[in-house]
């Protein structure tokens, strides 16, 4: 879920910190995708009809391996180099939200079977939707496919986001690709949303840069922490009677939670009952991650076509052109992905400090000589710095 209106609440105080892109203009940039709400993006998509359901000839979803496969290669051919990171086990503070969660999906089924005897095609739609989840035999597949496809994984020890933020932190990726907005309250300094899903809804990536929003915002990134708490998070309930725009007042004002809690009418707006946000402070602050520097060499490696094959093809019962076509996209662009973006090799060149200067000659007046265009030129010349042999 991320962080509730946080979206819209920078787009009405700090637009600017909100980029618009297509996937193209990311060329070279190594991404951390947070597998779980990827392979989620897949199976609403592609298992909104039931009835349409993408199966193997066991009966067994394949949808999150078809979106995970070809979605993949799209990033590979536009010369991406995405990392994908797997969610652990949830932290204790989310077990009330994991809950709830469930709690929905069951009268979800409730209502889908009402809806399957005497509802519409757009109920049944509806319900089945709620009803989805990513099961582990999900999450082990996909890890199982990326690896065929030679694709790097990281396994988190806690929840996928943190995990990427923090790889972003340490500049193993440049960027975030998630759609939970609290990747920017873990700290990833670049969020992309809608990396998986713009063109088939022909819709944009959302870019957020984080040191841009802070700076819309007025706000540290600490207070931005409380922010988020305060509009609500996974981790703890919501002060109720207290929006998004009364929140970002809050904040202004007082700086902080507990100064907000020390000035805040309890009668109009009662604590709840579950609301430890000292502790999921420090959740955002220092999550439960694999350090930057401990996470293995990350590698892109040639494509294993046999098992390639084995799996998708004989197992999973794709297309054996469609894979074979796939393969052949992976092999043409995955030396095209490593390749460095050219604003790599744009440096600052300094000029070079003279040790002394030329003297200035002067006239019988004792005023400076004017300099003649000629020798101007000359010197201008001699300063102009060389350009980069890469440029």
């Amino acid at each position: 879920m991320g962080i509730k209106k946080l979206t819209e609440l920078i787009e009405d105080n700090a637009p600017t910190s909100i980029k618009t892109n297509e996937l193209k203009n990311y060329f070279g940039r190594i991404i951390a995708i947070d597998a779980s709400t990827s392979l989620y993006q897949f199976l609403i998509a592609m298992n909104a009809d039931v009835s349409s359901a993408l199966t193997n000839q066991l009966g067994e979803t394949t949808s999150h391996l078809q979106g995970m496969f070809y979605r993949t290669i799209k990033l590979i051919s536009r010369g991406i180099k995405p990392i994908y990171v797997f969610d652990g086990s949830a932290p204790v503070l989310k077990s009330g939200e994991l809950a709830k969660r469930k709690a929905r999906r069951k009268e979800a089924k409730e209502s889908l079977s009402e809806a399957t005897e005497v509802g519409t095609a757009e109920d049944v739609q509806k319900f089945a939707k709620r009803m989805i989840t990513v099961t582990r035999k999900q999450n082990e597949e996909c890890i199982k496919l990326l690896t065929l496809m030679g694709v790097p994984i990281v396994q988190a020890p806690c929840e996928a986001e943190a995990q990427c933020a923090e790889l972003v932190k340490a500049g193993k990726a440049w960027a975030t690709g998630s759609e939970d907005m609290d990747s920017l309250t873990l700290g990833s300094t670049v969020l992309l949303r809608r990396l998986f899903f713009s063109d088939a809804k022909k819709l944009p990536i959302l870019e957020f840069e984080l040191p841009s929003v802070l700076d819309g915002l007025g706000l540290t990134q600490d207070q931005f922490i409380d922010l988020g708490i305060l509009l609500g998070c996974d981790y703890c309930d919501s002060i109720k009677g207290i929006g998004p725009k009364r929140a970002f007042e809050l904040i202004q004002k007082h700086k902080s939670l507990e100064e907000i809690i020390k000035h805040l009418d309890k009668t109009k707006y009662p604590l709840p009952e579950f609301f430890p946000y000292p502790e999921v402070r420090e959740l955002f602050k220092n999550p439960n991650v694999i350090p930057g520097k401990d996470v293995p060499n990350l590698v892109w490696k040639d494509p294993d076509v046999d098992g390639l094959n084995e799996f998708l093809v004989k197992e999973m019962g794709f297309s054996e052109t469609r894979v074979a076509q796939g393969i052949e996209k992976l092999k043409k662009y995955k030396n095209t992905s490593v390749q460095t973006r050219m604003d790599s090799f744009i440096t600052v060149v300094k000029r070079p400090v003279e040790d002394k200067k030329t003297p200035v000659k002067k006239t019988k007046t004792g005023k400076p000589a004017a300099k003649s265009s000629k020798t101007s030129a000359k010197v201008s010349a001699k300063k102009a710095p060389a350009r980069h042999p890469n440029i």
